[in-house]
C-alpha cells in the first residue's frame, strides 16, 4: 500500500471558516458591559478548536467571528474561550 502525504493548509484560508480573531481585554470589557452579560453567558468555544488555537485563543479570552449572512449581510458574533 502506497504511504499517504500528510496534507497540510491554513484553516483559516478554507471558504467555509469565518473570520476570527482574539478580542483585545480592553475592548471585551466593553462590549461585554454594552451586551449587560458576563463572560461565561456568552457561547463557548474550546481551545483546543482548530481555529481558536490557530489564532492563539487562550482561555478567559473573547474571540470575535464575522459571519456572512444572505440576508444581513455580515454579523458579527462573539464566543467566550474555555479550556475544557
Amino acid at each position: 500500500m502506497p504511504k499517504q502525504k500528510k496534507v497540510s493548509f491554513d484553516i483559516l484560508e478554507h471558504e467555509l471558516v469565518p473570520k476570527h480573531e482574539v478580542v483585545p481585554p480592553e475592548e471585551a470589557a466593553r462590549i461585554l458591559r454594552e451586551l449587560g452579560v458576563r463572560p461565561e453567558q456568552l457561547p463557548w468555544i474550546r481551545a483546543t478548536d482548530p481555529v481558536a488555537r490557530r489564532i492563539g485563543a487562550k482561555p478567559g479570552d473573547i474571540v470575535r467571528i464575522y459571519r456572512k449572512s444572505p440576508t444581513a449581510g455580515e454579523i458579527v458574533v462573539y464566543r467566550y474561550v474555555v479550556g475544557y
